[in-house]
């Protein structure tokens, strides 16, 4: 049975698109304010990936330039959330499990604790860490919780929704993995369970 749980927070224990206006809106304005160097078009989608891809990765996937960086960081790192967001319908799931549970995010650290506050999940957690993907990845933060609270990798199961992230990472680790993939975006990734909702977490964890 599997009773140490490290969980990611976007697209897992919450929906992004859901909340998109209160996550997403004053950035949206601020970055359309600003010369990215980059189309109308390439802006659309790369406001797509930012529900889904920390905010690094898709600003150097759409090549935005240089210069700006500097003001956008600034802004994104004393950036909080301040309107209340909504856990997905299958976060019971998640908050019945039994045993202990860690959240594994990646981003601004203000900007993460501030939608676990938004959220009201804090209570159900030992602690949130938050990952800056330009210093480490979730990796690194997995071998790190395992050392400092003396966890065995037998009794963890690690939850999220990015197959190139917390799964890949897990896995490489030889850890327990549960892909959430709603909308199938991942159909040929490596995880050792997988559901397109929750409903069968208890039982990847052997708690069913």
């Amino acid at each position: 049975m599997k009773h140490i749980f490290f969980i990611d927070l976007d697209n897992t224990i919450y929906f992004t698109k859901p909340n998109e206006e209160q996550l997403m809106g004053a950035l949206y304005r601020f970055l359309g304010s600003l010369d990215l160097g980059i189309s109308d078009e390439n802006f659309q989608l790369a406001k797509q990936d930012m529900l889904r891809t920390p905010f690094i990765k898709v600003a150097k996937k759409y090549g935005f330039k240089e210069e700006v960086m500097p003001e956008i960081l600034s802004y994104l790192e004393n950036r909080e959330v301040s309107n209340p967001l909504k856990p997905s319908d299958d976060y019971h799931y998640i908050k019945s499990l039994k045993g202990r549970k860690f959240i594994v995010t990646a981003g601004f650290q203000k900007q993460q604790l501030s939608k676990v506050k938004m959220l009201g999940i804090a209570d159900d957690f030992e602690e949130v860490s938050v990952v800056d993907v330009s210093v480490n990845n979730k990796k690194d933060v997995f071998i790190s919780l395992i050392d400092q609270h003396n966890l065995n990798m037998e009794d963890i199961l690690i939850i999220g929704d990015d197959a190139e992230s917390e799964i890949k990472y897990g896995l490489e680790l030889g850890i327990c993995t549960f892909l959430l993939d709603p909308e199938n975006l991942h159909p040929s990734a490596e995880s050792t369970f997988r559901g397109n909702d929750l409903s069968n977490l208890h039982e990847a964890a052997g708690q069913s």
